[in-house]
């Protein structure tokens, strides 16, 4: 339970939240309303995670490790999944990044739909494996 509020949500960093929501607005495109999207999509998939803001202005989702970065750029918004090469995916939404040992990572591009429903299950999934590493 967070003593601050004691409500079952994390405790939140509300600067880092409060800079996540001015990048939002900032972008003002489809790529603010994309991250708007996976951000809420984050959040309830599992309400204690954390929002960090992190290397010069990445917004970063974290439960008992880093679950993933929310990274914006010209023609895309990258989540980057920490330990995305140990996670199932049977939905096949990581579609970048697909070499390395341990990251993957979903571009979503202007106009593409997203899976709430895999990538909820993608979030758990990191989550979980979180969890285990820390016994």
């Amino acid at each position: 339970m967070n003593k601050n509020t004691g409500a079952d949500a994390a405790p939140t960093d509300v600067a880092a939240s409060r800079l996540i929501d001015e990048r939002i607005q900032e972008l003002g495109d489809w790529r603010g309303e994309t991250l708007a999207r996976v951000r809420k999509l984050i959040r309830e998939a599992d309400p204690q995670v954390v929002e960090e803001w992190k290397w010069r202005g990445v917004p970063v989702w974290s439960r008992g490790g880093i679950v993933c970065t929310g990274e914006t750029y010209k023609s895309a918004v990258k989540l980057t999944f920490a330990k995305g090469a140990s996670l199932p995916d049977p939905k096949g939404l990581f579609n970048a990044s697909l070499d390395g040992n341990t990251r993957r990572a979903i571009d979503l591009y202007e106009g593409d739909e997203i899976d709430g429903k895999a990538l909820q299950a993608l979030v758990r999934a990191a989550i979980a494996l979180n969890a285990s590493k820390k016994k």
